[in-house]
C-alpha cells in the first residue's frame, strides 16, 4: 500500500516519522476517518471543519486545504485502485518535531499523513448488539473532545467488549448518563421523538451525528440532545450507532432490551436518505 506522508507518496514499509515528533511522545495530534464511495468523500467539508478546529486547539499550523487532500486522495486512489473506489481514509496530523518537553508555543512542522485501505461495504453488519461497559467515559482533556491520538479509554473499552464485529460498546459517563460507543455516536427513537446523547456528557460530535441531527429536523422530528440515564434509552422503540465508515447502524438489543434492528421504520428511512444524499453529492462533483 502507497500512502501519503509529507508531501511524498511512500510504500507503508518505508514510511519514516521522526522519533521527536510529539504527536508520538505525547499524543498530540488529531485525525479524521471518512469513507470514498467510488473514489469520492461525503461531507468533507465538515471533516475539514472539525479537523482544523482541533488543529487550532493544539496550535497545530498548516496550510493544508480542502483542494490539497482532494488531490492527494486522487492520487492515492490512481496508486492503490481500491476496487470500486471504495476505501476508508485516515488523515492524521501530528504536532511534529518538538524540543525536549511540553512547551506553549505553536507547532509549526506538523507531520500530514494519509492513509487509503480499500473497504468492503458489504464488511458492515446489519444491525449490532450494544453492550454497556463497565469501564467509564473519561472527561475530555479540554474545553471539548478532539478526535486526537488519545486514544486509551476507547482500547479498555474495546478489550472489555472483544473483537466482536457486530457488537459495540456503550460508555456511560461517571454520573450514569449514557454517552457514546466506542467508536459511534448514539441516538434513540422514543414516542416520535429522537434522543442523543448532548456534548456537555464530553462526547466527541461526530461528523455523522451532525448530518443526522440537521437532516432530521428538516424532515420534521423532533431531535432532543442531553443527558440522559441508561433506562431512558433501553425504553427506546429504536436505537442506532453512527460513524462516517459504517454509516447508520441498528442496534438489535443491549442488555435484556430488544428493538426492531434492521427492521426498524425510521432506521430504514434514515439509511435511505443518508444513501440519497451521499449519492447525490457524489453525482454533483
Amino acid at each position: 500500500m502507497i500512502i501519503y506522508l509529507n508531501g511524498q507518496y511512500v510504500k507503508e514499509e518505508e514510511a519514516r516519522l521522526s522519533p521527536f515528533d510529539h504527536g508520538f511522545l505525547y499524543g498530540i495530534g488529531v485525525f479524521e476517518t471518512f469513507r470514498l464511495y467510488e473514489g469520492k468523500p461525503f461531507l468533507l467539508e465538515w471533516h475539514m471543519e472539525r479537523l482544523e478546529k482541533a488543529l487550532g486547539e493544539l496550535k497545530i499550523e498548516t496550510a493544508l486545504t480542502q483542494s490539497d487532500v482532494l488531490a492527494v486522495l486522487d492520487k492515492l486512489l490512481e496508486i492503490n485502485q481500491p476496487p470500486n473506489g471504495d476505501a476508508r481514509i485516515r488523515l492524521n496530523i501530528s504536532a511534529g518535531p518538538g524540543g525536549p518537553g511540553l512547551f506553549p508555543n505553536s507547532y509549526k512542522k506538523p507531520g500530514i499523513m494519509v492513509i487509503m485501505n480499500a473497504f468492503h461495504p458489504a464488511s458492515v453488519p446489519a444491525e449490532k448488539e450494544g453492550v454497556v461497559l463497565q469501564v467509564r467515559r473519561n472527561t475530555p482533556e479540554g474545553p471539548f473532545r478532539l478526535k486526537s491520538h488519545h486514544f486509551l479509554n476507547n482500547l479498555y473499552g474495546k478489550r472489555e467488549l472483544g473483537n466482536e464485529p457486530d457488537k459495540e460498546g456503550i460508555f456511560l459517563t461517571d454520573g450514569g448518563a449514557v454517552a457514546e460507543g466506542i467508536i459511534s455516536n448514539l441516538f434513540w427513537q422514543k414516542d416520535g421523538c429522537v434522543y442523543t446523547p448532548s456534548l456537555k456528557t464530553g462526547i466527541l460530535g461526530g461528523v455523522t451525528r451532525r448530518y443526522l441531527i440537521e437532516r432530521l429536523k428538516h424532515m420534521g422530528v423532533e431531535v432532543k440532545q442531553g443527558e440522559y440515564p441508561l433506562e431512558h434509552l433501553l425504553h427506546a422503540d429504536e436505537a442506532w450507532m453512527t460513524n462516517s465508515v459504517q454509516e447508520i447502524v441498528p442496534l438489535r438489543k443491549i442488555g435484556g432490551a430488544a428493538f426492531p434492528g434492521k427492521d426498524g421504520s425510521l432506521t430504514k428511512s434514515l439509511q435511505e436518505v443518508y444513501t440519497n444524499d451521499r449519492q447525490a453529492t457524489k453525482d454533483y462533483n
